[in-house]
Formats: C-alpha cells, structure tokens, sequence
C-alpha cells in the first residue's frame, strides 16, 4: 500500500479496522440522515475514512477517534453540499436500522418507518442535532464540537427540532407517551 500511496502516511491497520467496526454503523446513519439518499451517505462514510487514513495518525488520543470522524464527516457533507448547490430527492432515502430481534411486530416496523420519515422531512440543521443526540448518543459538547456551534445553539436547535419531529408524529398519528408517564407505567405494571 505504501508504494502505492506514497503521500499517505502508514496507518496501524488493526487500529483502522477496530476504527472502522465500531463506527461504521453510526457514521452512516449520520450520513444517511444528513444526506437523505444511501449512495450519497456511502460516498461521505467512504470519504471520512480516505481521510482517517490519511491523517488518523494526529488524533492523539485514540478515544477522541469518534468525535473526530463526525466532525469530519459532517465537514465533508458540508462541502459537499455547498459545492454541489443540489437537493436530494426524499423518496430514494432509506435508512438501515439495527435488528431489534425476531419479534418485532408489523406494526412496530411501520412506526418506526413512519418516524424515520418525519425525522427525514425536517430541515438539516434539525435533522443533524436529532441523529447525533438519539440516534448516536452524542452528548451536548460533543455536537458542539461536531457541528462547530456553541452548545448553548446545540440546546435551542435540539429543543426546537424535537417541538417539531413532535407535532409532525402527532400529525400522522402516532401516540407519544410522556416520559413521566411511562415511568409511572412501568412502575404500577
């Protein structure tokens, strides 16, 4: 490989691959939700790990691997999206959930499709602050870093974006239960 690509700097291939297992997954449905068409997220994933390759080495600590390559993901989606000046048809966008297990119910599977689709109509900045807090776990700080906004923006951009995902699932029907109530649920159950 180094005789072939000179100009990228030697990578240790079992921290790549180790790099590339655990985030993978996470990194695409970023993508996935940012872009809205599944060449298009494969084409940033493959394209934020080009560039893990090529400079992975400058991350000093191997825990920050995560929130570097979101960043760099949603960097490259951003230039990408500026360069090009295109919109992304909905109607192709597919997102590739994990296996919940055998016995996920029809109706189940139709919820969560109905839900994925009104996350994919909000508008990107929404979008973005949504996938990273629920879908990858990140916390405030680290979207912050992710999205280079201060997390006070971060809060208000959640807030807002989850006021509307709410009445958008409201519209199509489906019954939101309040944390609180769910609590007492399980409690008296």
């Amino acid at each position: 490989m180094d005789e072939q690509f000179p100009h990228i700097p030697r990578m240790d291939v079992g921290f790549f691959q180790v790099v590339v297992d655990q985030f993978y997954a996470d990194l695409y449905r970023f993508g996935m939700s940012l872009a809205r068409n599944p060449d298009d997220a494969c084409d940033l994933v493959q394209q934020t790990y080009a560039i893990f390759a090529e400079k992975g080495r400058q991350i000093r600590e191997p825990a920050k691997a995560r929130q570097w390559l979101f960043t760099t993901l949603y960097r490259e989606f951003t230039a990408t999206y500026h360069r090009n000046k295109r919109n992304v048809s909905l109607d192709s966008a597919e997102v590739d959930l994990p296996d919940e297990g055998a016995d996920s119910s029809a109706s189940r599977e139709t919820e969560q499709h109905e839900m994925l689709n009104a996350l994919k109509s909000l508008e990107e900045p929404h979008r973005s602050v949504l996938t990273l807090f629920y879908l990858n776990q990140q916390s405030y700080k680290e979207i912050a870093e992710t999205l280079d906004m201060p997390i006070g923006t971060v809060m208000s951009r959640l807030s807002r974006a989850k006021e509307l995902l709410r009445s958008k699932i409201e519209g199509i029907g489906i019954k939101i239960v309040p944390f609180d109530s769910y609590k007492k649920e399980a409690k008296n159950g």
